[in-house]
């Protein structure tokens, strides 16, 4: 691995001296559109540049949401600039001269005047990129995503770059799971209990795109040693009043949404509600473990066999307001509400076999184990922002007071009876309520210094209140009676309170980009639970990231982070799950923090066809890992209560973990077929003090291609394999995940339908994991029922009208260059 980084290090080095040698005689033309009317920033207009007397563009840019354009690396020349847009006239510059002497221009104000017809019926074919590489993060469309129709975002995860999703819904980001996920920017309590469940609860026909930060910088929370995923999802700013309604049934999953937006004038309004359901589903499982007393004279085999039904179900809704108070003033105020549960049924029927070498006898005791569990949690996210621009560019005040609060139970039931001895049924009954109130408050300020240097700084503070109760009953002659040892309130409070300050830069005439920042965050944390003491602490988390344009089709980036990962809920909760009392789990409030280095090599090449590939070598070192560990009890003492036999599971901080490896993603258009891959390998070596080090290569392949055929239909083929990977205490499970989907648009593509097949060719997949310690080991096969069929349903409506709404005057702002544009400042 390290002599790939060294051989990716010489190619791109050599690649960047040939092209600065070239890129020192080339210039840009920057400049601002603007709507006539309105003086309001034209964003996403179209920006071509053309030689003179060429009728073909060679080059181009969109603008951005403040309506600046850059084009850079043009040779000398005299070239004609245009800008168009849907709903105003086409404006030309001719006569842009770069030269020499001359090698920056800096266009007037570019002013373009909406066209006066009444737009009917417009239909918008333009879209995104499905997969955008940008300097600080990576963004993912799922538009086009044929295959996640009907799908919820665990879906959606699965074909985005750099992210892995395993056979239960745990997510990694280069191969780390603590990552931390952000709706719409924002941190929800809806994470806090169940990631899975949670991201199982919002639709794909929801996400507007994915974006993926590996190394965020100085802005971000240092929370997630993984990095950040935040979930955009749909909503509109467009005048008028649209939307869509999205519906999909199937053998396994339903999915149903619906959007509605509406804009006049400065006020605008979003609302939207969603909902799905995974169907029962029986998945048949089987356990075989061996384990030994400390002498070694005794060994225990327990063998289960059974099978447990699953169902699932969630949904979401909210409403958005926007309130454009003046031209430089934006309040948005929104709420949201979610819910999702699940629910667990079935029987184990057990065999256990003691076998003694003191006196060669062995006994046998046979058992069936009834259990059920449901799992409950309804959020509420209540977020208010305030956005005050300037009259110089980029220079911005933003504040955001979030409150997120949740309320979630964790019950269980189990119940074994014995068939051949003539022991007393044994039982338990658990529940396991909650609440996480969790508030936000940031205030974040941008000043450009320069041109190509600006200031970013700001606070926020944390405030998160986690408070549950455990009560337990215990089967006691044929009653279930209360049991005091097993009940207790457990309460854990969290302050974070954090300053940041940041910049960016251009650096040797625009050579290389940047942003490099250092951010400062102060825990507190106490917990009211028994011989429990969190100390305080600090932690002071630089970033950054180098970027350089080889020329206008190649780049590469180098970044750094340091981050952290506070232990969650689960881990932190001390509640035991009883609901198989021979695979017990708990947490531990004395969990530590976990702190990680991350370094990013990449190199990205986008081609004239349309295809790109994007290279990036990672390394990653934590210390203070938290890791799952499973430690075999022959008696365990829960309360007052003593099980036999017991496989106790929870988090520790298991010394170090190194991970070192590459990412490849590629697409590639060939004609009306189109091929998108991604690849993904590891080594992950963990020391635990005590024991050998552990070393393990894990990658991850996937395929996914899609092909247009006439009249507004498609049809797309996904396959994603995932290895084994060895940890610390066994062999993680490796699997194969494939489907296929089609999908016709119609009445003029406000519409479509689609169908789906899922593993259409296997009824399981089969997931094998083993499991030692020094006193036992284990394996167990899980058949998941992941085959399916799906129909999915889509509309769009509403009339959208382009024109943007005159802005009140601003006394403030400075006077505007009415001029239409054309030659430099």
């Amino acid at each position: 691995m390290k002599n790939f980084y060294i051989l990716l290090f010489l190619i791109i080095t050599y690649t960047g001296v040939s092209a600065q040698n070239n890129a020192n005689d080339k210039g840009k033309i920057s400049g601002k559109v603007i709507d006539a009317t309105t003086n309001v920033p034209v964003d996403y207009a179209t920006v071509s540049i053309y030689k003179q007397g060429s009728t073909s563009p060679f080059n181009g840019a969109s603008t951005d949401p403040k309506g600046n354009f850059t084009i850079d690396n043009i040779s000398p020349g005299d070239y004609k600039i245009t800008v168009e847009f849907l709903g105003y006239k086409r404006q030309t510059i001719d006569h842009v001269i770069i030269s020499n002497t001359v090698k920056n221009v800096a266009l007037a104000n570019i002013i373009l005047s909406p066209i006066q017809n009444q737009l009917k019926d417009v239909v918008i074919t333009a879209s995104a990129p499905t997969v955008e590489n940008k300097i600080d993060k990576m963004v993912y469309n799922p538009a086009n995503d044929l295959t996640s129709q009907g799908g919820v975002a665990l879906d959606v995860l699965q074909k985005v770059p750099m992210v892995t999703v395993d056979i239960n819904g745990n997510v990694e980001l280069m191969g780390n799971t603590n990552i931390q996920f952000l709706i719409n920017g924002k941190p929800s309590t809806m994470f806090g209990s169940s990631i899975t469940d949670a991201l199982q609860a919002i639709p794909a026909s929801q996400i507007k795109n994915i974006e993926v930060i590996t190394n965020p910088g100085a802005k971000y929370d240092a929370a997630g040693t993984g990095g950040i995923i935040n979930i955009i999802l749909k909503d509109s700013k467009v005048q008028g009043v649209n939307g869509s309604v999205n519906l999909s049934a199937g053998t396994r999953l339903e999915n149903g949404s619906f959007n509605l937006n509406a804009r006049k004038g400065n006020f605008g309004v979003s609302a939207f509600f969603s909902g799905n359901g995974q169907l029962t589903s029986n998945t048949p499982s089987t356990t075989n473990r061996t384990s030994y007393s400390n002498t070694k004279d005794t060994t225990t085999q327990l063998f289960q066999k059974g099978s447990s039904a699953f169902k699932r179900s969630g949904y979401r809704s909210g409403i958005n307001f926007t309130w454009d108070i003046t031209p430089k003033d934006e309040l948005v105020a929104s709420f949201n509400f979610n819910h999702f549960s699940n629910q667990t049924s079935g029987i184990t029927n057990q065999n256990q076999t003691t076998h003694s070498s003191l006196n060669n006898s062995s006994i046998d005791t046979l058992s069936s184990n009834n259990s059920s569990s449901r799992f409950s949690n309804n959020s509420n996210d209540v977020a208010l922002s305030y956005k005050k621009t300037f009259s110089r560019e980029n220079q911005e005040l933003d504040v955001l007071y979030n409150y997120s609060f949740s309320n979630s139970t964790n019950d269980y039931t189990q119940e074994q009876d014995y068939t051949n001895v003539t022991f007393p049924a044994s039982g338990s009954i658990g529940s396991n309520p909650g609440t996480d109130r969790q508030t936000n408050i940031s205030v974040d300020y941008t000043q450009p210094i320069t041109k190509d240097f600006t200031l970013e700084t700001g606070v926020k503070a944390v405030i998160e209140d986690l408070n549950n109760s455990v009560n337990t009953q215990t089967l006691t002659n044929g009653f279930y009676v209360p049991n005091p040892s097993q009940t207790y309130t457990f309460g854990y409070d969290r302050k974070i309170f954090a300053y940041y300050l940041s910049a960016t830069f251009s650096l040797f005439n625009n050579f290389i980009d940047g942003k490099a920042g250092l951010r400062y965050e102060y825990t507190t944390a106490s917990a009211d639970f028994d011989n429990t003491t969190i100390p305080s602490y600090g932690i002071l988390a630089p970033s950054f990231v180098l970027s350089h344009k080889l020329d206008k089709t190649e780049s590469i980036k180098f970044s750094y982070s340091y981050r952290l990962q506070r232990p969650d809920y689960r881990s932190l909760n001390p509640f035991f799950n009883i609901s198989d009392p021979h695979n017990i789990s708990t947490g531990d409030p004395d969990l530590k923090p976990e702190l990680g280095h991350n370094f990013e090599l990449g190199y990205n090449k986008s081609f004239d066809k349309g295809g790109n590939i994007y290279i990036a070598t990672f390394y990653r070192y934590n210390t203070n890992d938290l890791q799952s560990f499973t430690t075999f009890y022959s008696n365990l003492k829960v309360g007052d209560t003593t099980y036999s036999n017991v496989s106790l599971t929870q988090q520790y901080n298991i010394g170090r973990q190194v991970t070192e490896g590459v990412n490849l993603y590629g697409s590639l258009p060939i004609g009306k077929l189109s091929l998108r891959s991604n690849m993904f390998f590891a080594d992950q070596i963990t020391d635990n003090p005590g024991s050998p080090q552990v070393s393990g290569l894990a990658y991850r392949i996937n395929l996914n291609a899609s092909y247009e055929f006439a009249h507004n239909l498609a049809a797309e083929f996904f396959i994603n394999y995932r290895s084994s990977q060895k940890g610390i205490q066994g062999t993680n499970p490796g699997f194969v995940f494939y489907n296929f989907a089609v999908r016709k648009q119609i009445l003029n593509k406000k519409a479509s339908i689609g169908l789906t097949a899922a593993n259409p060719f296997n009824q399981y997949v089969n997931i094998n994991t083993t499991t030692f310690g020094s006193n036992f080991n284990q394996s167990s096969l899980r058949q998941i029922p992941l085959r399916s069929f799906g129909i999915s349903l889509m509309y769009k409506f509403g009339k959208l009208e382009f024109k943007k709404e005159k802005e009140p005057q601003d006394n403030n702002a400075p006077p505007q260059d009415d001029n239409a544009g054309g030659g430099s400042k």
